[in-house]
């Protein structure tokens, strides 16, 4: 099936190349040209003008983009030229209600619209070890199950459209939550004057063991944090949750804590970090009281 990608950032570039590798990729667009000529100049690839000439080239459309309203803005732009059955899938982080409306703009030109959030972070872009949780039409995700394998090692639909970025929202939480333990307790860690290579070695041998603790830990220790995932993008997704718990008239917690450190890590200019630099914040914990206890 002929693939074009729209939105060649983080996300987008390496999953075009293994989409490439796989023989599926046809061409590319982004809104920064140099982008599109660079990375077609590179494949070999087709490089489209406007959203609409790859739309007319393509039957599965892949979006990498970072806002809602950057979804809606492309879903308009592919219109003249989508053909009937073509499948646009969207691998971004939005809100369902973006999701249903977009499936509802491509209805009238019987087009299918799959929302497709990833998980995995650029590493997992890069290996095709994303995992991916889809909302939509059943024969529609079977069709296409053959070139999403290859950028994703885990596909799992989820129901109707929408589903998908219920799931990612529930995944964002976990983040969240799992961003929250490992920075605080390294923190803690670190003024209890422990040797944190040793404490992430062990720990994550452990029951405490997890992925960001295993490739965010090591980085942290370095001072590094170079995203990754960014501030800013888990605070838009986080915001989104928030507004989903709403509907509920509930708060949740952990999101509000959440929100609140990520904005003063944002006032601070470090907003396009990685999100382990919460690190700073937890970190800032101990250095605000004074540092550790004098040794018994």
């Amino acid at each position: 099936m002929k693939t074009g990608v729209i939105g060649l950032g983080a996300m987008g570039a390496p999953m075009a190349r293994n989409l490439h590798k796989a023989g599926y990729l046809e061409t590319v667009w982004n809104r920064t040209a140099e982008k599109s000529l660079q990375l077609g100049g590179e494949l070999g690839v087709g490089v489209a003008t406007t959203p609409a000439e790859l739309a007319s080239r393509c039957g599965l459309v892949v979006l990498s983009v970072s806002a809602d309203e950057d979804v809606l803005e492309m879903v308009l732009a592919l219109l003249p030229g989508l053909q009937a059955g073509t499948v646009v899938l969207d691998t971004s982080t939005v809100s369902r209600e973006t999701a249903v409306r977009a499936a509802e703009l491509l209805q009238p030109a019987g087009a299918s619209f799959l929302d497709a959030p990833v998980s995995g972070g650029i590493e997992g872009a890069r290996k095709a070890t994303l995992a991916m949780m889809i909302g939509g039409d059943a024969t529609v995700i079977a069709a296409v199950s053959p070139v999403l394998e290859a950028i994703a090692g885990r596909i799992a639909h989820m129901g109707p459209v929408g589903s998908g970025q219920a799931t990612k929202a529930v995944n964002q939480v976990m983040a969240a939550g799992i961003n929250q333990a490992v920075t605080e307790a390294l923190a803690f860690a670190q003024a209890l004057e422990l040797p944190l290579d040793k404490v992430i070695d062990v720990t994550g041998s452990g029951a405490a063991g997890n992925w960001f603790l295993q490739h965010r830990g090591p980085t942290m220790m370095q001072g590094q944090f170079a995203p990754g995932f960014r501030v800013a993008l888990h605070y838009k997704d986080l915001a989104i949750c928030k507004q989903m718990a709403e509907e509920f008239d509930v708060a949740l917690p952990l999101v509000e804590m959440t929100l609140i450190h990520y904005r003063r890590l944002m006032g601070a200019g470090y907003g396009d970090e990685d999100i382990s630099s919460l690190f700073r914040e937890k970190r800032g914990l101990f250095d605000r009281n004074g540092g550790p206890p004098a040794r018994p």
